[in-house]
C-alpha cells in the first residue's frame, strides 16, 4: 500500500461521527465509555446513572468467553438505555452479533474480521471502529476500507486488557493533520493524564476502569473537566 490515503469513493454517513465534527468541522473531544466485561445484574443501573450525566457520545458493550445469546439477552437492556439516552451503542468484536441487535455499529481487532464484511452484513449506516494500535498504515488501511473511526493505543498502562503496543500522542496529531475520519486515544486513560491526548488532536477519549472503579458520576464529572481544561 502506497502511503498516499485516498478516502471511499462514497463514504459511509456516520452518525458517531457527526457528533464529533460540528458544522464549521472544528474537532471537539467526547468520552467513549467501554464496558466491564460483567454486566450483569445492577450493572444496567449503573450505566443508566452514566449517561444520565449527558458525557457519554458512545458506548461500547465488552464482553468475554460467553456465546452469542447470552450477549444478546446481556446487551438488551443496555442498547435500550444508549437508545433513550440517543447514545451509540457499539458492540466489541462480533460482527454477528451487532447485526443480531440492529446496534449502531461494531469495533473490531485486526482478528475480528474486516470493515469490508462489516460494512456488506451491517449497512451502510453502522458505525465501524478499527483497533490500530500504534501503527499509522493499519489505520490509513482501515480508512480506505471505509471505517468510520480509528482507534490508537494503549497511551497509557492499562489493567482492563493485555498491553502489547504502546502508542504516542503524536500519532493522534499526525492523523488530525490529514485525514477527517474520527480517531480514538484508548488504553489507561484518566482525569490526571488524559489532558495531552485532547490537545494532540483525540476526537474520542475511550475508558473504562476510569469510569467504573468507583462512583462512575462523579467519575465522569471529573472526566468532562479534565477535557475541558485540556482544550483550554
Amino acid at each position: 500500500m502506497s502511503d498516499e490515503y485516498t478516502p471511499p469513493e462514497s463514504p459511509p454517513e456516520s452518525p458517531l461521527a457527526s457528533v464529533l465534527l460540528n458544522a464549521d468541522r472544528q474537532r471537539k473531544c467526547q468520552i467513549y465509555l467501554i464496558s466491564p466485561l460483567d454486566v450483569s445484574g445492577a450493572f444496567s443501573d449503573r450505566l443508566a446513572r452514566a449517561l444520565d450525566t449527558g458525557a457519554v457520545a458512545a458506548f461500547q458493550m465488552r464482553v468475554k468467553d460467553i456465546d452469542e445469546h447470552a450477549a444478546a439477552r446481556l446487551a438488551e437492556p443496555l442498547q435500550k438505555l444508549c437508545e433513550a439516552a440517543e447514545t451509540a451503542f457499539i458492540v466489541n468484536d462480533s460482527i454477528s452479533l451487532a447485526k443480531r441487535l440492529g446496534a449502531d455499529g461494531v469495533h473490531i481487532g485486526q482478528s475480528d474480521g474486516t470493515v469490508a464484511d462489516a460494512r456488506e452484513r451491517l449497512g451502510k449506516q453502522a458505525q465501524i471502529g478499527v483497533t490500530c494500535h500504534a501503527s499509522r498504515h493499519l489505520a490509513m488501511e482501515a480508512g480506505e476500507a471505509g471505517a468510520d473511526y480509528v482507534a490508537f493505543g494503549a497511551f497509557y498502562p492499562t489493567e482492563t486488557k493485555l498491553t502489547e503496543h504502546t502508542a504516542e500522542p503524536d500519532t493522534l496529531t499526525w492523523w488530525q493533520s490529514l485525514f477527517e475520519i474520527p480517531c480514538v486515544a484508548i488504553g489507561g486513560i484518566t482525569p490526571a493524564n488524559c489532558a495531552p491526548l485532547v490537545r494532540a488532536g483525540a476526537d474520542f477519549i475511550a475508558v473504562s476502569g476510569a469510569v467504573w472503579m468507583g462512583d462512575e458520576v462523579a467519575n465522569l464529572h471529573a472526566l468532562v473537566a479534565a477535557i475541558k481544561a485540556a482544550r483550554g
